[in-house]
């Protein structure tokens, strides 16, 4: 598995998992709180030890230079040999403190110029004089100076060659030798390995404790975190099951806190929803059933009715014209009744799941021809004219001839109706393609949709204004039709409107059958001119985000979804990513 992909799956997981999420939180903050207190005991504990050897060294050295005075003064003042007084000052102390742990450094005269190591002064056999801070030695560098300590590495030259190098403490005193009535300066070095030491175990003891306690901790958390997130996956699926249909599905009760009473609602939440399913998917199958029925039993009075019909209609001219103005009237409403007759069978089909698709390639811009002339008698009884806009190359897509022929014809018709009779502005049809989808606009300039109405020309038996007479004389379902043709194709059937300033409807079909649709080669907002007022960019209804290049005509696609929840679950962007 490659590196990306572990990443990939390890973000997911993180995503996915809020028991990960509390435990790893958890144990970050903890180790957290437990290093700033390990830190600050440790800082403790090392000042503590440090200040405790500087108070036991600093009493030592006192001790030390007491006795030293105190021989110093039983010598005699005419002695003159300085050498074997500076010999007898300082051996006894390098064997006392090579016994006790210490080094002595006898440096001096002061007020020399005469760097330590060539002072004529004497220390303790393989220290290396470089352990005495600068700064210690420019404090005595005038006399009558006071004691004065400072931390340093004692550095010492081992019997191999090598060196070594340990912390230590420093302390400075001067005393004046009879001898020469010179002033020099003792050093004494003590070393800081036991506290070093000692600080490291601590150190070892608060490491080994802190993880210990880390661990603890997260495995606290993940036991504490497993008892909570563990009901709550169970209910996840159970709700996914209950998604899925299975609507028998119930989680288990187990005792009487807060997580068994969220299931006990849960369980009863679920039983009122399977209830009312069964309700609307009763109420749903006998209308289906209802519509089914009376659309198959109708046919056969209709049938009875048509000959009749047919026989006066032929019969007309021998009729007074009242009578045969009633036959004419009687026989557009039989076509009118044939005609909802057939789309209500054909919406039953849908209904029944028992629609299927005739595939066939085709050139979508010869169907938007062949319809454009059908309707064009329709355009000129209404003094409208219809455009068709096609691309250089074939608009070729695997479709259902005759769905797609249907759809194509309910979009011109509609646009012949809807449009301003006798208007300067045509009905333009539009057709593109790319290599993954095919599609075709059809352009208003008439009444428009209003906010919201976008959505509903989808409804069955909807229109957008009741009280306007029909031209085309349809049944109010040939765009619900179109919509199912569509999305049984797996394509989008989306509409666009502006009150005044007309409407486009825009059909996008997959060019391979099965193929998903991410895009289309159309956009759904036609491109407006540029002296339209600001007004009516207030009751822009279709924008949606669909479209890489179409930021005019796409939101609305989302409201349309939305209100096609609320009037009946009519989705007009169904199958769109």
């Amino acid at each position: 598995m490659g590196g990306a992909a572990w990443v990939r799956q390890v973000l997911t997981f993180w995503r996915r998992s809020i028991q990960a999420r509390v435990v790893v939180s958890t144990v970050l903050l903890s180790a957290l709180v437990v290093s700033a207190v390990g830190w600050l005991l440790l800082q403790q504990t090392r000042d503590g030890l440090v200040r405790h050897r500087v108070d036991v060294v600093l009493s030592e050295v006192d001790a030390e230079m007491e006795f030293i005075e105190g021989r110093l003064a039983g010598v005699s003042g005419t002695e003159v040999d300085v050498s074997k007084q500076k010999r007898d000052l300082v051996d006894p102390l390098i064997d006392a403190g090579e016994s006790r742990g210490y080094s002595v450094v006898l440096a001096g005269p002061e007020g020399s110029d005469r760097p330590l190591d060539e002072g004529g002064g004497r220390y303790t056999s393989g220290l290396d004089l470089s352990s005495v801070p600068d700064d210690l030695e420019e404090h005595f560098d005038d006399v009558n100076q006071p004691t004065a300590w400072s931390y340093t590495r004692i550095v010492r030259t081992l019997r191999d060659g090598s060196t070594s190098s340990d912390p230590g403490v420093i302390v400075g005193s001067q005393i004046q030798l009879p001898a020469d009535g010179e002033t020099y300066t003792l050093y004494f070095l003590f070393p800081l390995t036991e506290e070093e030491e000692t600080l490291g175990l601590v150190t070892r003891a608060l490491l080994t404790a802190a993880g210990l306690l880390i661990a603890l901790v997260g495995g606290i958390t993940w036991l504490v975190t497993r008892q909570v997130v563990t009901p709550i996956r169970m209910a996840r699926r159970v709700a996914e099951r209950l998604a899925a249909g299975r609507l028998q599905e119930r989680l288990r009760v187990a005792g009487e806190d807060d997580l068994a009473r969220l299931a006990l609602s849960f369980n009863q939440m679920a039983t009122n929803l399977q209830r009312q399913i069964r309700q609307l998917e009763e109420l749903s199958w006998v209308q289906r059933r209802f519509v089914s029925d009376v659309s198959h039993e109708l046919r056969t009075p209709l049938t009875t009715v048509r000959m009749a019909g047919d026989v006066l209609h032929d019969a007309r001219s021998d009729f007074d014209p009242t009578t045969a103005r009633a036959t004419e009237l009687l026989q557009a409403e039989l076509d009118r009744f044939e005609a909802l007759l057939v789309d209500l069978l054909e919406i039953s089909r849908f209904d029944a799941g028992a629609a299927v698709l005739d595939l066939e390639d085709i050139n979508l811009v010869d169907v938007a021809r062949r319809e454009v002339e059908a309707a064009r008698p329709l355009a000129d009884q209404r003094g409208i004219r219809v455009v068709v806009e096609e691309p250089d190359e074939p608009v070729r897509a695997e479709v259902d001839v005759r769905r797609v022929t249907r759809i194509i014809r309910n979009l011109v018709t509609n646009a012949i109706d809807h449009a301003h009779a006798d208007s300067e502005e045509p009905v333009v049809v539009r057709l593109a393609a790319d290599e993954q989808a095919a599609a075709i606009t059809v352009r208003d300039f008439g009444v428009g949709l209003a906010p919201g109405e976008a959505a509903m020309v989808f409804n069955r038996f909807w229109r957008s204004d009741p009280a306007r007479a029909r031209t085309s004389g349809g049944t109010g379902l040939g765009l619900a039709i179109s919509l199912e043709d569509a999305n049984l194709h797996g394509g989008w059937l989306q509409a666009w409107g502006r009150p005044g300033r007309g409407a486009q409807f825009r059909l996008t079909l997959p060019r391979h059958a099965g193929a998903p649709l991410r895009h289309s080669p159309l956009d759904l907002a036609p491109e407006l001119d540029s002296v339209a007022d600001d007004s009516a960019l207030e009751v822009e209804v279709d924008v949606a985000a669909t479209d890489e290049v179409d930021q005019v005509g796409e939101v609305g696609e989302v409201d349309q979804v939305e209100q096609a929840d609320e009037v009946g679950g009519i989705d007009a962007t169904r199958g769109k990513p």
